[in-house]
This record gives structure tokens, C-alpha cells and sequence, in this order.
């Protein structure tokens, strides 16, 4: 069972990113932190998806604003197995960092 840091990645503009993929025999629980490195604002999108490609229906989160040198998080995230954390941001300013445990 891991626990911790599940999954991290400085994302790079306006690309898909898979931070992080569930195991094919577990369920995870974790908390998503994105922060933003630069000192202008920058959205993101953060998605629970069954490929690398969110569908509309995966997203959790949709052009959510950060501003300069903030931060945002989300807590109790559970995901099943073969479940990917897809993150997409409109700079090369954002780090994302999955934690939590499998089971």
C-alpha cells in the first residue's frame, strides 16, 4: 500500500497531464495542491478520468482561477482503480501534487 506522495508534475501549458493513475487493483484517497510559481493568475482544469483525455463529464474542477502565488486544494478525493488525476493548466507556471494512500 503506498502512502504519501502519490503522484507530482510541474505541469506545462496548455497540455494534459497525467499526475497521477490509481492502480488497477486499489482505491485511492488523496488530496489534490496546485500552486501557482509566478505572480500573475493562471487557471486550471483538474479531471478524474478514465484516460489521459478527460471527457466533460470527468472534470472536477473547470477554468478555476489561482492567483499569483497561491494555492489551491482539494481534499477527499476517492478514485477507483484505473483512474488517472489529469491536470491542465494555461501556464507553465503550476506544480500539482497528488497525496494520500491506496488501499
Amino acid at each position: 500500500m503506498a502512502t504519501g506522495i502519490l503522484g507530482q508534475a510541474a505541469l506545462a501549458a496548455i497540455t494534459n497531464t497525467t499526475v497521477y493513475t490509481v492502480p488497477s487493483t486499489k482505491v485511492a484517497t488523496f488530496s489534490v495542491v496546485i500552486a501557482n510559481r509566478d505572480s500573475g493568475a493562471a487557471s486550471f482544469q483538474l479531471a478524474l478520468a478514465a484516460t489521459g483525455t478527460p471527457a466533460t463529464s470527468e472534470y472536477i474542477e473547470y477554468n478555476t482561477v489561482i492567483p499569483g502565488f497561491g494555492v489551491f486544494e482539494k481534499t477527499g478525493v476517492v478514485a477507483q482503480a484505473a483512474k488517472n488525476v489529469v491536470a491542465f493548466g494555461s501556464t507553465a507556471n503550476l506544480t500539482v501534487n497528488v497525496y494520500g494512500y491506496e488501499e
